[in-house]
């Protein structure tokens, strides 16, 4: 019996291995398909060249590698950094919440940025205020969120869930107000809710870098408590799980790194659904091991998405996003009813 355990065990890793080895392989695939085309399509040699940190001075400002250096590359960090990230949002919230359509919006953290964007673009001169704006909105989203949830002094995950209801009702409300007095300035309020990763430069790099690091780790450390909590009914404060400490916690730091995401780049949904629910049937429910495998799903999965935007015109990534989670929750549904 334990030698078949112990056999089991192995292939079980095996597979494991070889399903994580197939996310880096498309990983490369889709780095190598987003560096080399575009409107000016780059050889890959050309590519690793340019990407040199041996690379002169004069080199530096020759228009193929301001392209690759200064557009491609940020770009395509940036969509694999945010798309990682709102897939384990979407990890830790459904396993926080205990509630399988949890996902990084759930809380009106949207809502929120979406307001303080719309301030930003309507009364500010240029785009300078805006992810600002967008930031601020999406914190006091999250303060709102917390104050409704806190009222009655039980912070349960029912209650977190319809206070973020209320938050996003009350502030997409607020939206549709400002887009009704915006005038001119309504198409680029419209343009901003749809997300994009059109601007993506050095500066977002380092924006998306904070925002999984403060995501991620966390989460990371607190992967065991999340495994109890996910199982509902507070069994994990029966394990011995500090089930509010740990909610705080992972709330705030999970709402704190997507709004630094939304504020960079707009709205992008169902990334942080649909990533979670197909990898708890491809590698289990482990929170640790989930983190691992939506980081890297995800992270293709925006890219890809974003590099076909880009290549039918530069649609925004956040329609085609959209579109694919409308698709999934029909075959979640269609699941749901044959199960």
């Amino acid at each position: 019996m334990k030698i078949s355990g112990t056999i089991s065990s192995k292939r079980s890793r095996r597979r494991l291995t070889g399903k994580f080895l197939a996310l880096v392989a498309f990983a490369l695939i889709i780095s190598f398909w987003r560096i080399t085309t575009g409107e000016w399509e780059i050889p890959f040699e050309c590519v690793i060249h340019f990407l040199s940190a041996n690379l002169g001075e004069s080199e530096r400002i020759l228009p193929q590698a301001l392209v690759i250096r200064n557009v491609r590359l940020p770009r395509l960090i940036c969509s694999f950094g945010t798309g990682g990230l709102l897939s384990v949002s979407g990890v830790i919230l459904q396993g926080l919440l205990a509630n399988p359509m949890a996902e990084p919006y759930t809380l009106g953290i949207a809502a929120g940025a979406a307001f303080g964007a719309s301030l930003g673009i309507i009364f500010g001169n240029g785009n300078f205020l805006v992810m600002p704006c967008a930031f601020a909105g999406a914190v006091f989203a999250l303060i709102f969120t917390g104050i409704i949830a806190l009222r009655g002094g039980n912070f349960s995950n029912s209650k977190i869930i319809l206070a973020g209801i209320i938050s996003n009702s009350i502030l997409s409300a607020g939206v549709t107000l400002l887009k009704s007095i915006s005038g001119e300035k309504i198409g680029s309020i419209v343009l901003w809710l749809m997300g994009s990763f059109s601007g993506a430069g050095v500066r977002e790099i380092f924006y998306v870098a904070f925002a999984v690091v403060i995501t991620i780790f966390p989460a990371i450390i607190l992967s065991s408590q999340l495994d109890a909590m996910s199982l509902g009914n507070n069994r994990g404060a029966i394990l011995g799980v500090n089930e509010n400490l740990v909610r705080i916690i992972l709330l705030v730091t999970n709402s704190l790194g997507v709004a630094v995401i939304v504020s960079s780049f707009g709205l992008i949904g169902f990334v942080g659904l649909i990533i979670p629910h197909v990898m708890r049937i491809l590698v289990g429910a482990s929170h640790l091991r989930l983190i691992i495998f939506a980081f890297m799903s995800g992270a293709c999965l925006l890219s890809f998405a974003d590099g076909v935007a880009q290549s039918i015109g530069e649609l925004p990534v956040g329609v085609l996003t959209a579109l694919l989670g409308g698709i999934f929750f029909c075959w979640l549904l269609a699941r749901n009813n044959n199960a």
